[in-house]
Order: structure tokens, then sequence, then C-alpha cells
């Protein structure tokens, strides 16, 4: 019998499982590009294959799916307190709200029309600043106070404010590596004190604002952040796609590549947890392109990964490369028995 794969620390420890999803043929993913869990534990895999949404069981047994025919191409995901889904289908210039059962329940914003950014491709040194809802969104982040907040994206350099009900109250951001600006807004998390953090994914850093757009803070010691949520107790959970996978081709290579990694920083910022870092891609507890990410109401964790888009259609990886992984929180010394 193969021994578990135990990741993290004394303080973060999961077991591995990169066998977990139990998915039959006819609903199987060309990648899992999100994943989130409702408040009784079952997985909403966001899904680029023939069933875009795939319902598992906590123990990976599949329940169903739905989407055919509904996106473009799916990328970000998430459910909010409700148990209501947010969906973002980048190349489909959307951002829309469902039952999940799949009822449409509201657009966010202006969906289907792209703004004309000026984007060639997704080449994000081409995007002109100033432009409001959408040129390829990525992800959607929900406020305390109910407000939507989605970080656009591959096409856009921006970040929109909306009220619950979609209406857009502001936006900020512009293309660049400075202060406040973006290259590739790619994950976006809002706090418990309302503070809306974004995953600047080709600036590698994670930037901090007040509700409404003003910088409070920067952190720098991420490498290619995909997307991040917070815990209660206020941790941060950052996904890294690093250097090695899923590279523009316009940009230089690193000198010293950095594989993907999953992260757990304390709110201040210090570091608490990290593993992968891209050595054995496929195997349990690493990765070759971690994109999203979802904490459950029993503390384990799911990533889900990129592997075709970011270099597995290339031979990068073998074809049957996991596309998601599931981190069963193990307990830890001073946990109850």
């Amino acid at each position: 019998m193969t021994e578990p794969t135990i990741v993290g620390n004394a303080t973060f420890q999961f077991q591995a499982d990169n066998a977990w999803p139990q998915v039959p043929p006819e609903a199987q993913w060309q990648e899992a590009v999100g994943v989130a869990a409702d408040s009784q534990g079952r997985v909403y895999v966001f899904n680029r294959g023939p069933l875009p949404i795939v319902i598992l069981d906590r123990d990976g047994s599949f329940l169903g799916g739905w989407g055919q025919d509904l996106f473009n191409r799916p990328h970000g995901i998430i459910i909010d307190q409700d148990d209501n889904l947010f969906l973002t289908d980048d190349l489909g210039h959307t951002v829309r709200k469902y039952s999940l059962d799949g009822t449409l329940l509201m657009d966010v914003g202006p969906c289907g029309t792209p703004a004309e950014t000026g984007v060639e491709g997704m080449d994000f040194r081409t995007i002109q600043p100033g432009y409001g809802p959408y040129n390829i969104p990525t992800n959607l982040a929900v406020a305390p106070s109910g407000e939507l907040y989605v970080a656009d994206g591959y096409g856009n350099a921006r970040v929109h404010r909306f009220t619950a009900t979609g209406d857009l109250i502001q936006s900020w951001g512009e293309p660049g590596d400075g202060p406040g600006q973006f290259n590739v807004p790619h994950g976006i998390a809002v706090d418990h004190q309302g503070q809306v953090i974004v995953a600047d994914r080709e600036n590698s850093r994670l930037q901090f604002f007040t509700p409404d757009g003003t910088l409070v803070d920067t952190w720098d010691h991420v490498v290619r952040p995909t997307q991040l949520v917070v815990d209660d107790d206020g941790n941060l959970w950052v996904a890294e796609l690093g250097t090695i996978a899923g590279m523009f081709p316009f940009v230089e290579p690193a000198k010293e590549p950095v594989g993907s990694r999953m992260s757990i920083f304390s709110s201040t910022g210090e570091l608490l947890a990290r593993w992968g870092g891209g050595e054995n891609p496929g195997s349990p507890g690493d990765f070759f392109a971690a994109h999203d990410l979802w904490l459950d109401p029993f503390g384990d964790l799911y990533v889900s990964e990129v592997v075709y888009s970011a270099g597995g259609k290339d031979g990068m990886v073998p074809a049957d490369c996991p596309s998601l992984q599931k981190f069963t929180r193990m307990p830890t010394q001073g946990d109850d028995e």
C-alpha cells in the first residue's frame, strides 16, 4: 500500500490526494480551471471540457453537472455565503451569478461585449488605460458588505466595484508596474475588514486597497500569484503559478526559475507554510500550474491547475497530469482528539 503524501508543517498539515476526483468519461475535464465548495462541502469544478460545471461529493464521487454551451472559456468561480455561484467567462467577457443548480440569477455589470481597451490578443503591454468592464475578466470577490469586486484581467488592467445587485460603482487601476497599476490582475479577495486584495500576477505581487481603491500595502514575496482566499483567522492562502509554466512568449525567462507552489501567510505577511515547487509536477502535493484554490467548511483545501493551457499542450507534462488535488487537513498538536 502506498504511503500517503503529507505536506505542510506542524500547524498546517495536509494529506495530498491527486487521484481524488471520480469523474466519468463523459464529464472529464481538459483542465479544472477553477474550484469552489458550498456550505455542505460539495465541490463545484469549473471545467474546460464537455461539462463546464462538475459537481463532486467530499469523497470525490460524481454528483452531476450542468452548463453545456453556456461559456466561451471558463475561468473564475466562487460560492458566496448564501450558496450562490459567481462564474467568470473570460473570453465571453461575462461575470454572472447562478444558483447551484444552474439557474441564472444576475449579470454582474455589462456582459458579452469586450471593452475596446486596445489589447492585442492577451498581450498586457498593449492595453490602454481608463476602460470599464470587461475585457477578458478573470475572477470575482464578494465583500462583507455584499459589494462585488471583479479583476479584469487579461485584456484590461482594472478592478471594478459593483453593488450587490450588479451596478457599477467605480473602477480603478491602469496598466503598468507602479503603485496601484496592474499587469494581469488575475485573482482577487476581500478580507474581513473589507480590504480588497489583488493578485497582480505578472508583477509578482499582492496589492491591498481600501474598498474605494486607495492603495495601502504591497507584498512582493510571491511569484506570479493566480488566486487567494482569506481564512477565518485572516490568513492568506495563495496559489502561485511560478515562472516555469504559463509564461507569456514575450516575457524573458527567469534567471532563477521558481516552480508552482502553495503558500500561506499571516495577515501581516509572515510565511506560515509552503509546499510544492514544481520538482515533480503531477505527483501528490506538487504543482505544475496552480491556478485556483478553495477552503471548504471542514478545513480541507482544493487546488486546481491549468495543466493543459500552461504547457501540457506543448508536452511540458504528461497528458494525464492531474488538474485537481484535494488536501485533507490533518489534526495538529493541540487539536482535540
